[in-house]
């Protein structure tokens, strides 16, 4: 969550455990008992949330790393292919040109669509790249790489997802949980009129907290010029 987020849930947290000590306070079937149902109910929501968004922010930082990774490993297949093909253009003139890598930076569906169409060109020549000392299971790492990678993105862009869900999942109940807050300010007040110790425990509990001031640095003091 977002610093202004966390206030917002600690504050419905804390009006939450206003409504447990007052349980009592509130007839079944009244305002303030419905209202304290959806604050006590959107707690719920936002834990459940924040603990799927925080999950998906630590996959989605596996899973870059692992990305980056099986980039990594389906790009040294690609050169080492394409630096073979070099070789045996020597010999069969023009095969250069159907194992040439992109120039440039490479996206990853360049990528992709690079090392498919290098394992598919690959197989009938199979065997001269052996010769060339290229590994005789070459295509079958290529295959695997591949999938690796394809899988590595998959689990990022699903990270990806659930972190957006959640995060918009989180703003929506934020909402829902400080309209029925503002809605119990008036009941509470009501309620309690006569009771001065459960208003400021109300004041106290619906309070949202401000976000720390950051302290601006203090000038350097002013030279005073010699005489």
């Amino acid at each position: 969550m977002k610093d202004s987020e966390r206030r917002s849930f600690e504050m419905l947290v804390r009006v939450r455990d206003f409504g447990e000590t007052h349980d009592g306070a509130f007839a079944e079937g009244s305002r303030g008992r419905e209202l304290l149902a959806v604050v006590k109910q959107t707690v719920g929501e936002l834990e459940k949330h924040g603990a799927l968004q925080s999950s998906s922010r630590n996959e989605g930082a596996q899973g870059t790393r692992g990305r980056a990774g099986a980039r990594a490993e389906l790009r040294d297949d690609l050169e080492a292919i394409s630096r073979t093909a070099r070789a045996m253009s020597f010999e069969t003139p023009g095969i250069a040109e159907r194992f040439r890598l992109p120039r440039g930076n490479r996206n990853d569906q360049q990528l992709l669509d690079t090392a498919r169409a290098f394992a598919a060109d690959a197989v009938a020549l199979r065997a001269e790249f052996v010769r060339h000392e290229l590994p005789a299971d070459f295509l079958t790492d290529l295959d695997a790489d591949i999938a690796a990678f394809e899988t590595a993105i998959s689990t990022q862009n699903r990270s990806t997802e659930t972190r957006v869900a959640a995060t918009e999942a989180i703003d929506t109940a934020i909402e829902r949980g400080t309209d029925a807050v503002r809605q119990l300010d008036a009941v509470v007040r009501n309620k309690f009129r006569d009771d001065p110790a459960s208003l400021a425990a109300w004041t106290s509990a619906s309070h949202v907290e401000r976000a720390p001031r950051t302290k601006r640095p203090t000038p350097p003091a002013a030279t005073q010029p010699r005489p």
